[in-house]
């Protein structure tokens, strides 16, 4: 059989618009010494100014390109530059006290100097552990407690996490490459169990290359580089997952089960008669 290609019914299948958070303090000391990830300077970074202007033009992109209308759901780590990166791409426009809503993000979170942003006009967004960055160690991946980030971001949706402080962050345990790759299948195949379709996802570098190392193997091995590839800060990626197991159970939106009417097949020139007699009543009334 050929196994170029593979064919998939449609409805059981998801396209996700991965995309790796814009840069971080901790990204400009820490890519030229890595020991620089263990400073508590760093805990929880924000965005730098070069971040912001990465989120802009990202942002800039998917309205061009018109994937800003396409997303319904945005999922984001609960870290403030994965949540400041998600909000900057996907959210509204900058917000007034005048609408009836609550903004996305406040002004100046995380000392950005950005005005607050509006939660009208986009999708919704919500915050997610399973896709955290690498756990532990790193003060940089541990984050703050939910009712600090509710303040910050009021608009996301923070139902999800369970522990209001983070209880998964240890000090002097790093989780290891196996762990993370599990974790980033689990979060996966989690999103089987959500109905949309079209699934924006802001996460980190570490999580990304570990999880879609998992990914892959039955391609041509230049498929299978393009996929695990290392993500650029606040690059964005669009690939689709295919439900093999049967996780999901929607139903398709698009099929047509046809026959309808139903009844036994007939040779056509009886149909033709019937048609023909049906044509005669319905003119004589």
């Amino acid at each position: 059989m050929d196994s170029t290609s593979s064919l998939y019914p449609l409805h059981r299948s998801k396209t996700l618009h991965l995309v790796r958070h814009a840069q971080g303090v901790h990204n400009v000391i820490g890519d030229k010494d890595y020991k620089a990830y263990m400073s508590h300077e760093y805990f929880d970074a924000e965005l730098t100014r070069l971040g912001w202007q990465q989120v802009e033009n990202l942002r800039k992109h998917v309205h061009e390109c018109g994937l800003a209308k396409k997303i319904e759901v945005v999922i984001t780590s609960p870290l403030l530059r994965t949540m400041q990166t998600a909000v900057g791409v996907f959210g509204g426009e900058g917000y007034t006290d005048k609408v009836d809503s609550m903004p996305l993000m406040l002004a100046n979170v995380g000392n950005s100097g950005r005005s607050a942003i509006s939660s009208l006009n986009c999708p919704p967004i919500l915050a997610v552990e399973l896709c955290r960055e690498h756990l532990g160690v790193h003060p940089c991946d541990r984050r703050r407690s939910v009712g600090e980030y509710q303040c910050l971001f009021p608009a996301i949706d923070f139902s999800l996490i369970e522990s209001d402080e983070d209880v998964l962050w240890k000090a002097n345990e790093r989780e290891t490459k196996e762990e993370l790759a599990n974790r980033g299948k689990s979060f996966f195949n989690w999103l089987w169990t959500r109905e949309e379709k079209e699934i924006a996802i802001v996460t980190h570098s570490g999580f990304l290359f570990h999880t879609l190392a998992t990914f892959g193997n039955d391609c041509h091995p230049l498929v299978k580089k393009e996929i695990t590839k290392h993500f650029a800060n606040c690059e964005l990626r669009s690939m689709v997952i295919v439900d093999k197991s049967m996780l999901g159970s929607d139903p398709s939106t698009t099929d047509y089960p046809g026959k309808i009417p139903p009844g036994p097949d007939i040779p056509s020139d009886v149909v033709d008669k019937k048609l023909a007699n049906d044509d005669t009543v319905s003119g004589s009334t």
